[in-house]
């Protein structure tokens, strides 16, 4: 199976109200590092030392400081057309969670638009 189709499978497993994830990643061929590490760079993939894998990645489902889903998706998709190979291990999920913005001064309309995007 390829890297997209993991992740994929992974976003599609995940519940509603997730805020964001971390999952590691080891490609096969590991003299190709470096030409993975420019497209992991992307994505802010951060390379781990002296272990099993590669790199670890932040994802963030809508507000955060990660990566987008659909970044990361099209990344691994970049990686699959490439023909790198490798393995994916969900490490965190995270749910329930909502964004703290300060709202005093703003409008209503404003307000209410966060209430309904980020409800819980």
């Amino acid at each position: 199976m390829t890297l997209a189709k993991d992740f994929q499978e992974v976003l599609d497993s995940l519940p509603e109200d997730w805020t964001d994830l971390e999952f590691d990643l080891r490609i096969d061929d590991e003299t190709r590092y470096i030409d993975a590490a420019v497209h992991m760079s992307s994505i802010n993939g951060q390379p781990y030392s002296r272990a099993d894998w590669h790199w670890r990645v932040l994802v963030a489902s809508s507000f955060g400081r990660a990566a987008a889903p659909q970044t990361v998706l099209g990344i691994l998709s970049r990686l699959d057309r490439e023909g790198f190979a490798g393995e994916l291990q969900l490490r965190e999920v995270r749910e329930g969670r909502s964004e703290i913005v300060q709202m005093w001064g703003r409008p209503e309309s404003v307000r209410e638009e966060f209430r309904q995007r980020r409800a819980i």
